[in-house]
């Protein structure tokens, strides 16, 4: 939960796997947030997915990129045993799980 002023979000195209984002600056609402905190070539790698809402109820959403909060920010973050590491996959093109 919280407000976001600027935010950068994104998404990818399957079929011609490119990776487009959007900043949208304003008044938003952070309505959720979920994702996953893993590794990736032994430095830390975000996954996150956002949904914002504007004054008038217009939902925006997509990877989180990065965001600047505007009044709070109340997120938990949950632990779990064991590493998660993330690798480059060249056929799909993106950084995936992996055991």
């Amino acid at each position: 939960m919280g407000g976001i002023e600027r935010v950068t979000v994104g998404s990818f195209k399957a079929k011609t796997k490119e990776y487009f984002s959007q900043e949208l600056i304003g008044d938003y609402e952070i309505t959720n947030l979920i994702g996953n905190i893993s590794t990736m070539k032994g430095e830390i790698y975000l996954h996150l997915h956002i949904t914002i809402s504007d004054s008038n109820n217009n939902a925006f959403c997509g990877h989180l990129n990065s965001a600047i909060i505007s009044t709070t920010g109340e997120i938990i973050i949950g632990e779990i045993e064991g590493e998660i590491e993330r690798e480059f996959n060249e056929e799909v093109k993106l950084n995936l799980l992996f055991d």
